[in-house]
Order: C-alpha cells, then sequence, then structure tokens
C-alpha cells in the first residue's frame, strides 16, 4: 500500500469538508475536491463559486483582489467540472467565469488585472492593481502547460472548446473553436463546421 498516497487522499478529503462546512463561499457543488496544499484564504472564499465535481490539484492558488469578508458576491466562478491543474493560479479584482468543462494543465495563471506601475518614484508593490477587465472561458476549454489567460481591460472571452497552446499569453478574446498559440497568442487553427474538421486558420 502506498501510505503517502493515501495519506494525501485523506487529507484533501478532510481539507475539502472543512472548507466547504466553514469557509464562506456562496456556492459549494457536490464531488467537490480541493488538494490540502491548495491557498484559498477564508475571506477570500466569500468571493468564489465552485459547481460541482470540480477539482482543484495540488498548490493552486484561488485569490481575490481587496474583496471584504462582508462581502459575497462572487467573482470567481468555476463550473461544474471543472479540473485546474497544479501550481495554477486565478487572481481575480472584477469577474473571472470558467464555464463547464474547463480544463487546465499545470502552471496557468488566470488574472484579469494587472500591477500598477505608473509612477516610477513608487515600488511597483505599493501602487496597487489596475482596473483591469473581466474574463470568461466558455465550457469545454484546455489551456495548456504554463499559458496565461491576463486581460487589463474591458472583457476576454475565449470561445467554448477552444485550445491554448503550452505557454500562449491570451490578451485578447477569441470565437469557438480555436487553437491558439505563442506570445501574444495567435490564431493557428479554427474547427470548419462544414467539412466537420479542424482547418488552418490561413487555409
Amino acid at each position: 500500500m502506498d501510505f503517502a498516497a493515501l495519506f494525501g487522499m485523506v487529507a484533501t478529503k478532510l481539507h475539502t469538508s472543512w472548507l466547504r462546512e466553514t469557509y464562506l463561499f456562496p456556492t459549494f457543488g457536490r464531488g467537490v475536491s480541493i488538494h490540502y496544499s491548495c491557498d484559498i484564504r477564508r475571506p477570500v472564499s466569500a468571493g468564489i463559486e465552485l459547481g460541482d465535481q470540480v477539482f482543484l490539484g495540488p498548490d493552486v492558488w484561488l485569490n481575490v483582489v481587496g474583496l471584504a469578508i462582508r462581502n459575497r458576491v462572487p467573482r470567481i466562478r468555476l463550473g461544474h467540472g471543472c479540473k485546474i491543474g497544479r501550481r495554477s493560479t486565478i487572481s481575480c479584482k472584477n469577474r473571472i467565469v470558467l464555464e463547464d468543462d474547463v480544463l487546465t494543465a499545470p502552471s496557468v495563471l488566470i488574472m484579469d488585472h494587472s500591477h500598477e506601475f505608473s509612477d516610477p518614484e513608487k515600488p511597483i508593490h505599493s501602487q496597487g492593481v489596475t482596473a483591469g477587465g473581466t474574463i470568461t472561458i466558455e465550457k469545454n476549454c484546455w489551456l495548456g502547460f504554463g499559458a496565461v489567460v491576463i486581460c487589463n481591460r474591458g472583457e476576454l472571452r475565449l470561445g467554448r472548446n477552444s485550445v491554448v497552446g503550452a505557454h500562449a499569453i491570451v490578451t485578447r478574446s477569441f470565437p469557438p473553436c480555436s487553437v491558439v498559440v505563442g506570445n501574444p497568442a495567435r490564431l493557428i487553427r479554427r474547427f470548419d463546421e462544414q467539412l466537420g474538421t479542424w482547418v488552418r486558420a490561413d487555409g
């Protein structure tokens, strides 16, 4: 018997139950699994909605910037069946929505704001954050290893059933059924419904 694996399973189950019963989540779905190493602060949980069968891998960090404990307005929403890979970060100031069955690889960053740096005479850490925008990742999307989705203004929407390549940096919206890669991310493939297959974007 692998006692380390058994310990991890038990610790994760107990940790998930503790969060469900004692934290401030407005919605905490059935079958949720949150690894015991995840970083979710109690005041921040008031701004997070978790659908059914959500999975958070080891060392995932969910963060809501400037959220008062009494303000239970959801800022982060993870839809049913979302699976967030280890060491991934979701940091929200305004609104980040992952619709149902979004899947991320490890080390993915999703962030709807950035650090302010307008005053070169002040340390960046003391300047707060930008106004930012909102992010919606529609259902069935897959974000590859080390991918970054960041929105500094307006709305960023990644259409359903899209794929973001490893280490891609997404800073603008893409339509449904897109394959995007690179820095900044560019469209390289799309699904042609008439042909019923994936085709090159420049084709």
